[in-house]
């Protein structure tokens, strides 16, 4: 990040995406979008926007999903279950998720 950052030239913006809760770094590795947060909060000209599941434009199940991550990482210790414990699916389960016909533009 930092060597991205410091690339920046006279008259240019650069735009930084990401989300903090899907980081996939080993245990303990930490994230440089997150780390970046905190190092550049106070510096004129440099802006963070926080979205959340209000802000999704996609099919309201993704709200829906959101909201129940958020709730899991509440848990005390999300971290601690069980790695091997894998879904199965029964017969009752369906094979496909409908999401309906929407759209969104």
């Amino acid at each position: 990040m930092k060597m991205f950052l410091t690339r920046l030239g006279f008259g240019s913006k650069a735009v930084i995406t990401g989300d903090i809760t899907q980081v996939d770094l080993p245990a303990g590795k930490l994230s440089g979008l997150i780390e970046v947060r905190q190092i550049l909060k106070d510096i004129e000209g440099i802006k963070v926007v926080h979205l959340s599941e209000e802000d999704v434009v996609r099919h309201e199940l993704v709200s829906a999903i959101i909201r129940a991550y958020d709730a899991y990482q509440q848990t005390p210790d999300p971290g601690s279950r069980a790695p091997g414990l894998r879904f199965q699916r029964t017969d009752s389960m369906p094979q496909t998720l409908d999401l309906g016909s929407e759209t969104s533009s």
